[in-house]
Order: structure tokens, then C-alpha cells, then sequence
């Protein structure tokens, strides 16, 4: 809040006058150029920046029809460089995984302008792109990007990224759990102008519409991604007026600068040398056989040095990840470790990702990619997790449940006469840590969304939560255990559906780490006239036929414990029996 009120006080000391006398200057070429900005000044920029993307996220939320994103917040703005399309900054409450994801989507716009496949951009324009090949994630993530300018010059993108909950494809909301081609997944939308000038091409969204679900509710989320980038714009425009366009420019190098100083100061933390670890996506929704992401890390020079030779070659199904996501995932896991070095381009520069050529990590068209945001992601920092424990025992964590319990409903609802898609978005346990037990019903690892409120989900779609509740004895044991996940059991009130799953870790748990014990599996089950039917991926199935009366049940999973069990305190231990979190039964398992 201070830098709010500092940027907004035209009576403060620190005025904008002041700021420009305080800086260091020097001539060259006979023009003066800034070379530094005091501290304050510096910090007070950096809040700004990040506030503008702030209100870009409370104003896509605020307004978006669909629960997904007004509800659970998957989504993200940013602002990003002109010239290459580096992240300059990002909303606090953003999803991290967006972080690398619409720096590489930004980046290639600008070399599709420049090399002339693309229109170049005016003022009032707004892109819209879904490609996964192209600096995405999966296409239910659609990126809309404005030009920004100033003063009549291009300055910046401002850009963000909602999840629609259908985007087309074999099955509502996308989630195709066994497409073997990203045609079955849904619309790929290439980088086109759905605004010109300030006004909606009918004919681009027509083509959006006849191509996708509930096409009716789409144009709420399509205008409300849309004005998050115009109020963005409009408080950029506010701060650069109030502290100029060259403070603003200078500050964001010597933002991106720090950055890099700080991520590598961080970085001396490590130990020179070689760091290995392992995770495991339960299957690829085709074949059933689980698919390995081995990660290599090397510090040396101060810096880390990453490829992931050893992993799973390409895979028939659609957990396949896109390089972008990928190199993504690192950079959220990175986030997760050192919170406190500043979002933007610099912080990535001490990271050297080797491209994982011939693994299902660079997926390349046709290959399907509905799970590699929202589930290999996890993975894949769940493996940077397991690699830097030893090294930093006291800011990693155990592996967090690390599944976002993508479920889709699709169906028509007769009493209101009219179809619908349900998304639903599910927490876990967070892994024991160094310092305490993980957090129970934590968010995913690649961000802050959360799971919509049932009285929100119960008014919207003709569902019944029958049970939503604790996933008591979830979390592994461990000196600090794992958070537990939840339990849920929704069931259909009318009409008819298809039911669709991508999640993970139904196969193995979520890992303990330092002698940790795993936590509990992820577990589907769908009840048909009252008889169980269980997925053969256990956390991947599509277009399961479901009719009144029908439910489904999920239990998501815990996070893995930390340290050696034995170490437990007694006090703790009681504490959980007393609770009911475990069963004597299982303490003794767990602890004796």
C-alpha cells in the first residue's frame, strides 16, 4: 500500500521533480542519458508496475462470466518488452506458470510481425492466440496481447491468459484424456487481431464460436479479458505521465539487472556440483505405462545448468508438454524456492534450460498437449524439488500433491433448457517442510487458483456436492508430515453428461523426501446405478456417460512427508490422533 499511496500523492516529498534531480546522469552523443535511480525511487516503480498488473487480475476476475476465472482465478496478466517480448512484470496473484509462458507467446507475435506473417499492430488492436506450439500451454489457456502505445511509439504488451472452460475438441472443456492429436483437443486459434482498432471482428469470433461449447457465455470472458488490458493500459499511461518516460524505461533495466544479481546471489546457496531427480506422470492416457521426467542439474559459476537427458521419448497421448511449459516449470519451481527475487526476465537469466529434444517434454505439432500445463508442469517441478533438497534442506519441500484435479462435466440441463460445461479445479496437500507440516488443501504448484465455492458450482450447473471434506491420513508420514488433500462426491440432478479426468499421482504418491514416506495417491471412482467404475489410468478417462442420480467421487492427493518419521514429536503425533487425522492404526504404521 505505500507504494500506492507514494505514486498517487502528488504532495509527497519524494515528488516527481525530486525524482528526476536525484538521478545520475551522463551525456553521450550529446544526449543525456539515465544511468541510475535511487532505491526508493527504484521500489517505488517496481510496486507500481506490479499494481497495474494487480488490477489487471482483479479486473479480469471481477468481470469474467465463467467460474473458472472469476471464481478460481486461472488466470494472469503481465507487462512485457517491446522488443523482444522479456517479462517486465507480473500481478501478484497471477499464475506462476504464466510467468515463462506469455514471455515466449510474447516473443514470437513480435517475430511474426517483423517477419510480416502476421498484421502489424495499432493502437486499440488486441491479439488473440491459443497455439500451444507458439509460446503456449494447453488451448484452453487463450492469450490476448495489446500493443502499448506512448506518445504515438510502441513502449510495451500488456498480456494475459484465461482459461475458457471449452475450447471445442472430443469432449467438453477440452481435457481429452486419450486425443493422439491436438486436432482432438479443440480450436487452434493462430495469432489474429480479434480487436481492430478497438472494435471485435465479428467474423474472427464467428469462426471462435462455431467451433466451440456454450458458445453463447463465451463473449463475458471475452470482454472481460479485454478490458483487464484496457485498464492496464490506462494506469501505465498514469504512471509514466507522473514519473516520465525515461525513469520509467531506466528503472525497468536496472529492475531486470537486479533481478539477475539477486537470483544468482541466491544461487551461491548451491553447492557446486551435479544434482539429480526424478518424477513420474502416472501415463499418457493411451498407453498405460508411466512416463519419467529426469532432470540434470549442474552449478557451476554461479549459475545452473539444466537439461533433462533420461527422460521419456515423445508419447502417444496428451501428456505431452510444449518447450514453453516446460521451460516454465523450471522457473516456477525456482519461484517456489526463492520467493522474495522479483518477477521479471532477470531472475531467468541464471538459468540455462538445454531444449529436451526427442523427450514428451518439446512436444511439436501434431502431438497433444491437454495435460502438460495443468499436470506434467507439476512434475516437472516436483523433480526440481527432489534434485535441490539435498542442497537446500531448508527452503525445499517435499513434493506437494502437484495435481490440479482437471474435471470436466459436460451436458444439457432440461430444466433451464440450455447446455453447459463444468470445470472443476482441485487442491491437495503441500509437502512437509523443514520447518513445519504441509499445508493441507494447498493450490496447485503452478499457481494461486483455488477450487470455486460449491454454492457458486451448485447455482451454476445441475450438480449436488454430496460431500466435500478433509482427506483425513492423506499426508505422508515424515519429522514434518504432508498436508492431507480433499475428498469430494458430486452428483448429476438432471438431465444426461459426459464426464472427463486429467489429473495425476494415482499411480505413486506424491514423494517424502530425507526419509519422508510418500503421500496418498490421487483415487477417481464413478458411480453408475450405484456400481463402481474406476478408470484404467486411474487419474485419466474421458466421455464417461453419467445420467441423473450418478456420482462421482475424487480424493486428491496428500503431500509427502519430510525428514524421518521417527524424528516426530510426540506432542504431534497425539495432536494428529487427537484430531482424527489419522487412525491409531495408521500412526502406528506410520511411526512405530
Amino acid at each position: 500500500m505505500t507504494a500506492i499511496c507514494i505514486l498517487n500523492s502528488p504532495d509527497t516529498p519524494h515528488s516527481r521533480k525530486d525524482i528526476l534531480e536525484s538521478m545520475t546522469t551522463a551525456t553521450i552523443d550529446g544526449q543525456k542519458k539515465v544511468e541510475s535511480i535511487d532505491p526508493i525511487t527504484l521500489a517505488v516503480i517496481q510496486s507500481s508496475l506490479q499494481q497495474v498488473c494487480d488490477e489487471m487480475d482483479l479486473s479480469f476476475s471481477r468481470a469474467a462470466f465463467s467460474p473458472v476465472i472469476a471464481e478460481a482465478n486461472d488466470r494472469s496478466d503481465g507487462i512485457y518488452s517491446a522488443d523482444n517480448g522479456e517479462l517486465i512484470a507480473q500481478g501478484a496473484l497471477g499464475l506462476p506458470v504464466f510467468v515463462g509462458t506469455m514471455q515466449f507467446s510474447t516473443r514470437v507475435l513480435i517475430e511474426m510481425i517483423q517477419s510480416g506473417e502476421v498484421a502489424a499492430p495499432e493502437p486499440g488492436d488486441i491479439y488473440i492466440v491459443n497455439d500451444p506450439y507458439l509460446g503456449g500451454t494447453h488451448l484452453m489457456d487463450v492469450r490476448f496481447a495489446l500493443p502499448y502505445f506512448y506518445e504515438g511509439k510502441l513502449f510495451c504488451w500488456l498480456s494475459n491468459t484465461g482459461h475458457w472452460p471449452d475450447i471445442g475438441g472430443t469432449v467438453p472443456g477440452g481435457f481429452s484424456a486419450n486425443a493422439t492429436a491436438v486436432e482432438q483437443e479443440g480450436l487452434r486459434i493462430p495469432p489474429v487481431k480479434l480487436f481492430k482498432k478497438g472494435e471485435i471482428d465479428k467474423e474472427i469470433y464467428s469462426i471462435i464460436c462455431s467451433n466451440i461449447r456454450v458458445a453463447d457465455q463465451r463473449i463475458g470472458d471475452v470482454k472481460a479479458q479485454a478490458a483487464a488490458l484496457l485498464v492496464g493500459q490506462e494506469r501505465l499511461t498514469q504512471l509514466i505521465k507522473r514519473y516520465r518516460l525515461p525513469v520509467i524505461t531506466s528503472a525497468i533495466a536496472e529492475l531486470r539487472q537486479r533481478a539477475a544479481q539477486q537470483m544468482r546471489q541466491k544461487l551461491t546457496e548451491v553447492a557446486d556440483g551435479n544434482y539429480t531427480g526424478t518424477a513420474y506422470v502416472d501415463s499418457d492416457g493411451v498407453v498405460d505405462e508411466p512416463l519419467t521426467i529426469q532432470i540434470n542439474m549442474q552449478k557451476r559459476d554461479g549459475e545452473l545448468h539444466i537439461d533433462f537427458d533420461g527422460t521419456s521419448p515423445p508419447c502417444a497421448g496428451p501428456m505431452n508438454s510444449v518447450l514453453a511449459t516446460t521451460q516454465s516449470s523450471i522457473y516456477l519451481a525456482m519461484r517456489h524456492i526463492f520467493p522474495d527475487v522479483p518477477i521479471n526476465a532477470g531472475a531467468f537469466d541464471p538459468l540455462h534450460i538445454k531444449d529436451p529434444e526427442g523427450t514428451f517434454l518439446y512436444a511439436k505439432y501434431p502431438r497433444p498437449v491437454s495435460g502438460c500445463a495443468a499436470e506434467v508442469s507439476q512434475r516437472i517441478a516436483e523433480a526440481v524439488f527432489a534434485a535441490l533438497v539435498p542442497a537446500l534442506p531448508e527452503l525445499v519441500p517435499a513434493a506437494p500433491a502437484g495435481s490440479s484435479g482437471n474435471f470436466a462435466l459436460g451436458g444439457f440441463d432440461p430444466e433451464r433448457n440450455s447446455s453447459y460445461v463444468m470445470y472443476q479445479l482441485s487442491g491437495g496437500g503441500y509437502g512437509g517442510n523443514y520447518h513445519h507440516d504441509g499445508l493441507t488443501n494447498g493450490c496447485s504448484t503452478i499457481g494461486i487458483s483455488k477450487t470455486p465455492p460449491i454454492e457458486v458450482m451448485e447455482q451454476y450447473f445441475p450438480v449436488l456436492y454430496r460431500e466435500y471434506a478433509l482427506r483425513e491420513g492423506s499426508g505422508g508420514a515424515g519429522e514434518h508430515r504432508g498436508g492431507f488433500g480433499i475428498q469430494y462426491s458430486i452428483e448429476l440432478r438432471r438431465g444426461e453428461a459426459q464426464a472427463s479426468f486429467v489429473m495425476d499421482h494415482g499411480r505413486v504418491g506424491p514423494q517424502g523426501v530425507l526419509g519422508g514416506k510418500d503421500g496418498a495417491v490421487n483415487t477417481v471412482t464413478v458411480w453408475r446405478d450405484n456400481e463402481p467404475y474406476t478408470p484404467l489410468h486411474l487419474s485419466k478417462d474421458q466421455g464417461i456417460a453419467i445420467k441423473a442420480g450418478d456420482r462421482v467421487d475424487v480424493a486428491t492427493p496428500g503431500g509427502g512427508g519430510f525428514g524421518d518419521p521417527a524424528k516426530r514429536s510426540t506432542d504431534a503425533i497425539q495432536q494428529d490422533l487427537e484430531y482424527g487425522y489419522y487412525t491409531a492404526e495408521e500412526i502406528r504404521d506410520a511411526y512405530q
